[in-house]
């Protein structure tokens, strides 16, 4: 069902950009269901990572589309990313739906939409993960990162202060966008796919990560951590730290690179428990990972607390070292874990509930803004203050 406050009103949906599937992909998914007729938005985009729903909406790209080799090279793009959001053109809709973890959210529409940011995180590059990206940067690019990040931190916060409402995927994030943005948000958490993770009965004897391996994710300190235990792992997933992981991986730890959907489930479903180190957002993986009724050993920071009953689900270890990750998988191996309690704890990320909590809120935010105002009277007729919601949301959950 199409969520619309009049036949007339044109509806947009925003993403940061289109070139893999992982768990922003999958809430854009679940809004373009929610949403069929609007129109697709994003700064890059390559259609053949695309899901066939997606593919259905009219799709435009950026300026950045026509640089070279965007979708692979959009990371160095970064200084370019203001002005390219800029010239997305939102003219014409009613409402706006961001959803981002990048610049997007600094779209600019009409002065009577209504602009409902779902924000995975404010921009990691120049806010909570600048040191992590920073120190993993080559020195041209720690040039660049430090050069534009004073003026990235204002040009997003700015943004920030033109969204209507904002929607966090998390406690972590909502609270990110608190300290950043001084603003209020909902918290909605993302959608899981709880009928394609399913349990298994067929247990294998290796630990899965499942990741794109990029610095603030940490995958260095899995390695480090099973080089030194000797267990096996299987490293499913590909990004620019892939040669230098490798590199430093000994024969007990498999990187395979990204895989097919139903291999991942397959790999989830078999593996003793799922690992990771880095401070998520919110975590998806993870939450799939559980819905396969398997136990999560995960940094005791970020998303995981909200999705680790730690003891009962998994292990949350304290440090972000490998030797407090060592000490988890020796707790691990002293706990007993029921996968079925696991299954059921995953079951609170549903896409059905998170499709239907997103329609309620649309459908709230929207009723403040009267149908005369908002679908039949022309946006130049009225001033910003008197077609647009308050900028400050309906509160935190």
């Amino acid at each position: 069902m199409e969520v619309a406050p009049a036949s007339r009103s044109k509806i947009a949906l925003v993403h940061h950009w289109l070139v893999t599937m992982r768990g922003g992909e999958r809430v854009l998914e679940a809004l373009g269901e929610l949403f069929p007729s609007a129109d697709l938005f994003t700064l890059v985009y390559d259609r053949s990572k695309i899901p066939i729903a997606l593919r259905r909406h009219h799709i435009s790209g950026s300026l950045l589309q026509y640089f070279p080799n965007p979708t692979e090279w959009y990371r160095h793009y970064l200084p370019f990313f203001p002005v390219a959001t800029r010239h997305l053109d939102m003219s014409g809709y009613d409402l706006i739906i961001s959803s981002d973890a990048a610049v997007v959210k600094g779209v600019r529409g009409d002065k009577c939409a209504t602009h409902i940011c779902y924000c995975h995180s404010p921009m990691r590059y120049v806010w909570s993960g600048y040191e992590t990206y920073y120190q993993a940067a080559g020195p041209i690019a720690r040039r660049t990162l430090s050069a534009v990040r004073s003026r990235l931190r204002k040009w997003d916060y700015d943004a920030a202060q033109r969204v209507t409402h904002f929607v966090a995927n998390s406690r972590n994030v909502q609270n990110r966008i608190r300290d950043y943005y001084d603003r209020d948000s909902v918290v909605i958490y993302p959608p899981v796919e709880t009928n394609v993770f399913l349990p298994s009965s067929d247990v294998g004897s290796f630990f899965l990560l499942v990741s794109q391996l990029v610095p603030y994710k940490r995958i260095d300190l899995v390695v480090d951590a099973f080089r030194t235990c000797g267990r096996l792992l299987i490293v499913v997933g590909d990004g620019p730290e892939r040669r230098k992981l490798e590199k430093h991986a000994s024969p007990n730890i498999r990187f395979v690179g990204s895989q097919p959907r139903r291999l991942v489930v397959k790999a989830m479903q078999q593996c003793k428990a799922f690992v990771f180190a880095g401070e998520e957002d919110f975590g998806i993986v993870m939450a799939e990972a559980q819905a396969c009724g398997k136990p999560v050993i995960a940094f005791g920071r970020g998303g995981a607390t909200e999705i680790v009953d730690d003891g009962v689900t998994g292990i949350l270890f304290r440090h972000q070292s490998a030797d407090s990750l060592l000490e988890a998988l020796e707790e691990f191996d002293r706990t007993s874990f029921d996968p079925s309690a696991i299954r059921l704890s995953a079951l609170r990320f549903t896409r059905q509930r998170f499709i239907s909590e997103f329609e309620t809120f649309v459908r709230s935010a929207l009723s403040s803004v009267s149908s005369d105002k908002f679908a039949r009277r022309p946006c130049g007729s009225h001033d910003n203050a008197s077609c647009r919601n308050s900028k400050r949301s309906y509160g935190t959950q």
